[in-house]
């Protein structure tokens, strides 16, 4: 096997089996932060011994002894031969495969729903578990992330560094939290796959509209979740990563550029998602406790999904949605998606005066969003230099590239009505 099929195996491996594999690390040495690292070192071991030997028929049994070994060579190194090393000494074996205890299957979902946890903790800065979690759960590189957030690859591997010492110092341990616990920690790890989820379905900068990668293993990273903490507002949320993503492949057009969503092809939304994600979102409102913020998103969502067209979408109910999300969970972006709605519903002159309103708060002033909104909103009032004002205002602030693109074309239509 050449260096780069073994590279090549390493990283599928990695990606697909990361979670257990440094969660079964951190269950054996009860310390996160150290089986994360010889989780990365049984990787560099990986590819150097396959490359000679091949890839071995059990590769996640390969890395996992891998693991363990290095586990005990780092608690013998230490001062003093603690009860731990003498526990892990004891048990390894050079005829075991490595799976057994270590990669006990009755303890999987456990190992990857604390590992969720701990990468989530809410003492970790909110960009510092962002970047643990796509490590550790979703199997990311740093240059991986680094790419997807558009920042350099020394400033996640900072970040990583430094959310694994304060979890370190903290000695926080690798384990589920208690029942009473789960409900506040669990907010933290939702929070983290939807900011991840959004960035990848709406990307801030660079210049892609959508970061389908990043948004897929945010979707992926839900669904394990919901197998490991069945929980409403878990289903709510995957609930509405699928109906979201089932409208990727109508977004963009052939050359890369947005399509907004009245002038999408819907016979090209995927199918399957909306279904998936009707069958999450009825599981999370079946709890009988109303549904939460990521279920009232995902509600909304859904009447995107079913509806034949924008003329056909029920925005009456898509206005109820978010009032009722907007007490929920109060947000300036919210109240600028609940004047879109009520201009839907209304009429865009209804809709202008609550835009109107919003900026007199001044809190979307550094924001691209609600300038864009205005002028969308004064173009079908006819106000056509208005418009042509606000957008201008729009692109200023917009940082990313093919959000420019279709501003732009905006300020050309109307250019175009104006001399006509």
């Amino acid at each position: 096997m050449s260096s780069n099929e073994a590279r090549a195996a390493v990283e599928a491996v990695w990606r697909s089996e990361s979670a257990r594999i440094v969660g079964a690390l951190a269950r054996y040495t009860g310390d996160f932060p150290l089986a994360e690292d010889l989780a990365q070192e049984a990787l560099a071991e990986a590819l150097v011994s396959w490359s000679v030997n091949g890839a071995p028929a059990e590769p996640v049994g390969w890395l996992l002894t891998a693991g363990r070994r290095r586990a005990v060579d780092t608690f013998r190194r230490r001062a003093a031969l603690d009860n731990k090393y003498a526990l892990l000494a004891r048990d390894l074996t050079e005829e075991e495969p490595g799976v057994d205890a270590l990669f006990n299957p009755q303890a999987i979902d456990d190992d990857v729903l604390a590992l969720m946890f701990i990468s989530c903790h809410p003492m970790v800065s909110r960009e510092a578990r962002i970047a643990l979690t796509l490590r550790v759960v979703g199997g990311m590189t740093t240059e991986e992330i680094a790419k997807a957030f558009l920042v350099p690859v020394p400033t996640i591997q900072a970040r990583i560094t430094r959310a694994k010492k304060t979890l370190a110092a903290a000695r926080v341990p690798f384990a589920v939290p208690e029942a009473d616990q789960i409900p506040e920690r669990l907010g933290s790890v939702l929070n983290v796959l939807y900011l991840i989820f959004t960035e990848g379905a709406y990307a801030s900068g660079g210049e892609n509209w959508m970061r389908t990668e990043l948004a897929s293993e945010a979707r992926r990273l839900a669904r394990v979740l919901v197998r490991v903490a069945p929980v409403p507002e878990a289903f709510g949320l995957l609930a509405l990563m699928e109906l979201t993503a089932a409208r990727f492949p109508a977004r963009l057009n052939a050359a890369g550029q947005p399509i907004l969503l009245e002038d999408q092809d819907r016979r090209r939304w995927d199918q399957s998602a909306i279904r998936r994600g009707r069958a999450a979102l009825s599981t999370a409102a079946g709890s009988g406790r109303g549904l939460g913020a990521y279920g009232l998103q995902a509600s909304i969502a859904e009447c995107h999904a079913v509806a034949y067209s924008v003329e056909d979408t029920d925005w009456d109910r898509i206005v109820v949605l978010y009032e009722a999300l907007g007490r929920l969970t109060p947000s300036p972006i919210i109240d600028l998606n609940r004047a879109v709605a009520v201009s839907m519903a209304s009429g865009p002159a209804a809709g202008l005066g609550l835009v109107d309103e919003l900026a007199a708060r001044g809190e979307l002033k550094g924001s691209h969003l609600l300038p864009a909104v205005k002028g969308e909103l004064l173009s079908r009032l006819g106000r056509h230099e208005e418009a042509s004002e606000a957008f201008h205002r729009a692109l200023e602030l917009c940082s990313n590239g093919a959000e420019r693109l279709a501003l732009e074309r905006k300020i050309r239509d109307l250019q175009t009505r104006k001399r006509q």
